[in-house]
Formats: C-alpha cells, sequence, structure tokens
C-alpha cells in the first residue's frame, strides 16, 4: 500500500487472489458491535488489515453475497434473524486523520492562507473529527462532536448537527467500489440532501474517507463551543442507556420528537424497547429488548403518528438482516 492511503493496483498476474491479512469471526453475535445492542448473528464479520487487504476481500466475495460496511453501529438495527453475507468493521482500523496540502487530484484553492483540507478515514469516530480540528484552530467542524457515529457514516447520510452538514464541508471522497478499486470523487457526482446522499451514476461503492475544508480560526473559542454541545446533548438525549440515536428524520417545518410526544407516545414499550422519556425520537433498550421489540415499536411509531398527524415519519436508521 502506498503511504498516501491509496491502494496499489489489484491485478495478480497467474489470476490467484492474495491471502487475505485479516481477521475472520464467524457467527458473530451483532449486539456488541451495534448501540442498540440488541439483534442477531452475523453470517461472517471481517475486521481488515488495512485498505488493501479491504479491497482484496471486497474483490473475493461473490456477486450474489451481500456486503455490509459498519463503523460504531450507532444508526444500524441487525434484526432477530440474523444477516447473511459479510459484515466489515471499519472502526479501529480505518483512523487516518490528518490536515493536508491539497486534495489528490485537486490543485490548492485560492482561499487556502483562510482554510486547511482534514483528511480523515471512514473508521474515525466523528466527535473525534471535531476535537481534531479544533486542536488545530480549525472552524466549523463543531457539530461533528453532537454525531455519535464514524465519518464513514456521516458521509453516507449526510449527518447533520445545529444547523451543519457533513456535505457542506467535503471537497472530495475516497470510495471502494464492488471491484476492490479505490476511486476519488467530488461533490457534483452526488445528489446530496437532508440525510440523503446518492452517486448520480449509481454503483455499489463505499466511504473510505473524506477531504473537508475548513476555516481558519479561534480553536479554543471552537474547543468551547464543542462542549456546551456536549453538555446539550447530555441533557436533552438519553445517553444513560443503549439507543441509535434519532430514529426518524425531521419532517419539513417540523420536529420528529414533537410530533411523537404529541401522539402520546412517549415512554411507550414493546418488551424492554422505550420511546424514550427524555427525548421522543429515541428508542433505548431497557436492557433485554430484542432487535424485534425495536423494530415493532419503529412501525407503531410510524403507523401513529401517520394516522393522527397525517405525517408520514422516514426512518434515518438502518435495518438489515432476516427477520425470525
Amino acid at each position: 500500500m502506498q503511504h498516501d492511503g491509496r491502494m496499489s493496483e489489484m491485478d495478480v498476474a497467474d489470476g490467484t487472489a492474495p491471502v487475505l491479512r485479516g481477521r475472520f469471526l464467524y457467527n458473530e453475535p451483532m449486539k456488541r458491535y451495534v448501540s442498540w445492542r440488541a439483534g442477531g448473528a452475523a453470517q461472517r464479520v471481517y475486521i481488515p488489515a488495512d485498505l488493501e487487504d479491504l479491497g482484496w476481500l471486497v474483490r473475493s466475495v461473490p456477486a450474489h453475497e451481500d456486503i455490509h460496511m459498519m463503523g460504531l453501529g450507532s444508526n444500524l438495527l441487525v434484526r432477530d434473524g440474523g444477516v447473511k453475507g459479510v459484515v466489515i468493521l471499519l472502526h479501529g482500523v480505518f483512523k487516518k486523520l490528518a490536515i493536508e496540502s491539497r486534495t489528490h487530484g485537486l490543485p490548492p484553492a485560492p482561499e487556502d492562507i483562510e482554510t486547511a483540507l482534514v483528511y480523515a478515514q471512514a473508521g474515525v469516530a466523528a466527535p473525534r473529527l471535531a476535537r481534531f480540528a479544533a486542536n488545530h484552530d480549525l472552524v466549523g467542524g463543531e457539530f461533528w462532536a453532537g454525531i455519535p457515529g464514524t465519518v464513514g457514516g456521516a458521509i453516507a447520510m449526510n449527518a447533520g448537527c445545529d444547523g451543519s452538514e457533513t456535505w457542506d464541508k467535503l471537497v472530495q471522497v475516497h470510495t471502494l467500489d464492488r471491484q476492490g478499486r479505490l476511486n476519488e470523487r467530488r461533490p457534483g457526482e452526488y445528489v446530496t440532501g437532508y440525510r440523503h446522499v446518492a452517486l448520480k451514476h449509481p454503483q455499489q461503492e463505499w466511504f473510505i474517507g473524506g477531504w473537508f475544508r475548513l476555516a481558519r480560526g479561534d480553536g479554543a473559542a471552537a474547543c468551547a463551543t464543542i462542549r456546551e454541545l456536549l453538555k446539550k446533548r447530555i441533557a436533552s438525549q438519553p445517553l444513560n442507556l443503549p439507543n441509535a440515536g434519532s430514529v426518524f428524520r425531521n419532517p419539513p417545518g417540523n420536529f420528529a420528537a414533537r410530533l411523537i410526544e404529541s401522539c402520546g407516545l412517549k415512554g411507550y414499550r414493546i418488551g424492554d424497547a422505550q420511546v424514550s422519556e427524555k427525548h421522543a425520537n429515541f428508542i433505548v433498550n431497557l436492557g433485554n429488548a430484542t432487535a424485534t421489540d425495536i423494530e415493532r415499536l419503529i412501525e407503531h411509531i410510524e403507523d401513529t403518528v401517520e394516522a393522527r398527524t397525517n405525517v408520514q415519519l422516514i426512518r434515518e436508521v438502518r435495518i438489515i438482516g432476516e427477520r425470525q
């Protein structure tokens, strides 16, 4: 692998695949890896050794098998029947975080004296990116401190907080395609919106990292903003219980939590899955909730809110796997 993190050419003269250097786990309980602490097992979990190893692994998986890239599991529910195919864990492996003078393939921008580029790989926790930027006297990335996931997830869903969104700061992304090739793409190649990102010419790819342009400024003030944001989260969100963050997107001109609460659903529970009494757009695991409990509660919230308010809630969380 090259020192800049880009893969070497993945061609083998004799047509044989190299020995994978990562680690496979079989029939691995996914409740260990998702923030809801519920769900079934994955047929195979793979922890790659590095980017080149990940490329070989992706390339080796038969086309009919599913591949699921996963960070901190903070926006994911795995059904109790488990998940087929391969789940690939990026957190803890893809954690490069650095100030760079330029993006690959892009010349320095005229405003480079006033800004800087930060490169972050997909496995970096979003709050860590926020602190890194502030500690380097860069401002505008403080909102990432309020996102309980990784950079890869934040890019994939255009995660945001306090009026800022991830793609507001992106100038280029690294992606890995199903053939194991690494690509560098610009924002113009995507359609992005509120919690939505899609290639204009769809093909199966996963985000491996991204370059973010941030303004130079008062790092101490940025750190103070991060502290205030975290205090606000602690005060308003049920962080003492397993949860997956916001379950639903906010409808235009409204708030999902307000709609759910207006329907009298705060505190409503199915099994050990409960609509948080602290924040109605959170579902918490009171101890022994199953993924089925959580999914049934999500469906009950959707049906109740639509029936009483005529608003269709759109899920922010992703659900994968087989029903039991």
